[in-house]
């Protein structure tokens, strides 16, 4: 795992159950401006799809949150998917948004500033 912050790696385990849990091709945990966690998998249903990146932006932005600092974001492409930059952008805190990339085990391989 590439070195980050005791905080960040509360934000791996908790990506990681998630995304477990349900089986979901990717899961995501964020942590907002005033320290508050939220944890998504990807949901993929006939009527409705949203990445995990995006639903923890969604659960944020629902319970009153005024930005993300941090994100991990674990998965099998190992990428941040070019649909949640904007969001992201969006809602990012006011250094913008530290992304943590990493593979479904939470292993991770890259960090990037949103």
């Amino acid at each position: 795992m590439a070195e980050i912050s005791a905080e960040d790696k509360k934000l791996v385990t908790l990506a990681r159950a998630t995304r477990a849990r349900i089986g979901a091709a990717e899961g995501a945990a964020a942590r907002d401006t005033d320290g508050r966690t939220y944890a998504a998998a990807t949901v993929d249903l006939p009527s409705l799809q949203i990445s995990a990146v995006q639903a923890c932006i969604a659960m944020a932005v629902a319970s009153g949150s005024a930005g993300i600092d941090a994100i991990v974001v674990l998965g099998e492409s190992g990428e941040l998917a070019s649909l949640d930059r904007a969001p992201l952008s969006d809602f990012s805190g006011a250094d913008g948004v530290v992304v943590h990339l990493g593979d479904s085990r939470g292993a991770i391989a890259s960090t990037i500033t949103v």
